[in-house]
C-alpha cells in the first residue's frame, strides 16, 4: 500500500464532522435537499459584514503595487500593528506587533504553535468534550494527547486536569467558548486554572503554555463577553481566526497572539515565524490579511445566531431532549436518551437528520447538533426529533 500504515489508521478514526457533510451530500442527491435537515458541520451561514466586504472591494479594485508578493512569513507589519492595537484595546494586555503571526486560520495556527514548542513525546492536555482534529494537530508535532474530562456541566475540572499534568506536559488547548458544549470558561475558572499551571509549572521545571483557541470569541449571548486568557495565565499563546466572526471560513485567515508575559515570548516569535513557513503555510494569504487588518471590531449579526440557539433549545425542549444552553459559538451538545448516541445519529438519520455522534468529540452518550442553519431547517426537523425520541 502506498500510503503510510499510520495515516491509515487516522482515516479510519477520522472525525464523525466531515463523514456526516458527506453523507449529507449523498443523501441531498437522493432525496433532495429540501427534504434534508444537516445539523452536522459548523459552516457559517451569515455573510460577511459590509466592513469587510468594502475593504475587500477597495483592495480588488484599486490594488496597491504587490498587493500578491511574499511578505515577512509572520504576515505584514502594518496588518499586525492593527491587529495588536485592537487586541490590546480587547483584553488590556500589552501587545505588540512583534507578538502577532497572520496564520492560515486557527487551523495553521495552532499547527504552528505545537511544532514549535513540542519535542518528541512531549504531552498536550486537551479538556473533553473537545475539537476532534486537535490529536492529529498534536501528532503532527510528534506530541502525545492527553484527555481531561470536563465537569458535568462541561466547565473546567481542576482536579482532573491537575492530575493528568506530568513532567512532559507541555502545554494544554482550551477552547472557549467551546465546540462542541457552548460553553465559555469564566475569568474565575480561567484564574483558578492559571494558579495550577503556575504551581505545576514550578515543579516540573518549565512553563506549560495555554494555547487559546478561540475562533468564537465574539459569537458570545445573554450579554456575555469572553474573559482574557491573557489575563489568567501568563504563558499563553491566544490563538484564533475570522473564519465565524467574519464568516470567512473559506478563505483560512486568521492570527496567533503571544502573550507580553510568556517567559519564552522572544524565543516564540521567531520559532513561530519559522514554523509558518517550514510547514508549508508559508505566509497568510496575502489580500485577505489587508482585508481583515481594518475590520478586527466588527462582526458578522450576533443577534441572528442567538435567535437561532433559542429556537433550537425549544425544538430539544419539544421533543425532550436534556441540553445545556450554550453560552457561545454554534453548538448544542444535548445527552441522548441511552448511552448509545451512534444508534440515536442513525435514527435521526432515517429521518433525514444529520447530526455528529458524541464519540467523536470525546463524550460518549451525547450529539453535537450545528444551529448555523436557517430558521425553515430547524422547524423542518421538529416532527423528526419528535418520531425519534417517542420511540426510544
Amino acid at each position: 500500500m502506498a500510503i503510510s500504515k499510520k495515516t491509515e489508521d487516522f482515516m479510519t478514526k477520522a472525525s464523525f464532522i466531515r463523514k456526516m457533510f458527506e453523507e449529507g451530500i449523498r443523501m441531498r442527491a437522493e432525496v433532495g435537499a429540501e427534504n434534508v435537515f444537516d445539523f452536522s458541520l459548523g459552516n457559517p451561514i451569515l455573510e460577511p459584514p459590509q466592513e469587510f466586504q468594502k475593504a475587500l472591494r477597495d483592495l480588488v479594485n484599486q490594488p496597491a503595487a504587490g498587493l500578491h508578493r511574499y511578505m515577512a512569513n509572520s504576515g505584514y507589519p502594518e496588518v499586525r500593528a492593527k491587529v495588536a492595537v485592537f487586541l490590546a484595546q480587547d483584553t488590556g494586555a500589552a501587545v505588540s506587533a512583534d507578538d502577532i503571526i497572520m496564520t492560515c486560520g486557527a487551523g495553521g495556527g495552532l499547527n504552528v504553535a505545537l511544532k514549535s514548542l513540542l519535542d518528541p513525546n512531549d504531552e498536550v492536555i486537551v479538556v473533553a468534550p473537545y475539537f476532534p482534529e486537535y490529536r492529529f494537530y498534536i501528532d503532527n508535532h510528534g506530541g502525545k494527547q492527553v484527555i481531561a474530562e470536563s465537569a458535568e456541566d462541561f466547565n473546567l475540572d481542576l482536579d482532573t486536569i491537575e492530575q493528568s499534568i506530568t513532567g512532559h506536559t507541555k502545554a494544554i488547548i482550551l477552547n472557549s467558548p467551546n465546540n462542541p458544549t457552548g460553553r465559555m470558561y469564566s475569568a474565575e475558572s480561567l484564574s483558578e486554572l492559571g494558579d495550577l499551571l503556575l504551581r505545576k509549572s514550578s515543579q516540573i521545571g518549565h512553563p506549560i503554555s495555554i494555547l487559546s483557541d478561540e475562533p468564537y470569541r465574539k459569537i458570545v449571548y445573554d450579554g456575555l463577553k469572553t474573559p482574557s486568557i491573557f489575563a489568567a495565565y501568563p504563558h499563553t499563546i491566544l490563538i484564533t481566526s475570522h473564519s465565524k466572526d467574519l464568516g470567512l471560513a473559506g478563505e483560512r485567515i486568521g492570527y496567533a497572539a503571544i502573550s507580553p508575559e510568556h517567559a519564552d515570548r522572544k524565543d516564540l516569535r521567531g520559532a513561530m515565524t519559522f514554523t509558518n513557513r517550514t510547514l508549508g503555510f508559508v505566509n497568510a494569504p496575502a489580500l485577505f490579511q489587508q482585508a481583515v487588518a481594518g475590520v478586527q471590531t466588527a462582526s458578522v449579526p450576533i443577534e441572528i445566531y442567538h435567535e437561532l440557539r433559542d429556537m433550537f433549545c425549544q425544538v430539544l425542549s419539544q421533543a425532550g431532549l436534556q441540553y445545556i444552553k450554550p453560552q457561545g459559538a454554534f453548538y448544542l451538545f444535548p445527552k441522548t436518551p441511552n448511552d448509545d448516541d451512534l444508534a440515536f445519529v442513525q435514527a435521526l438519520q432515517k429521518q433525514h437528520i444529520l447530526v455528529v455522534p458524541g464519540r467523536g468529540f470525546g463524550r460518549p452518550g451525547y450529539i453535537r447538533i450545528s444551529f448555523c442553519v436557517t430558521k425553515k431547517e430547524i422547524e423542518g426537523a421538529l416532527p423528526g426529533f419528535m418520531k425519534v425520541m417517542k420511540g426510544m
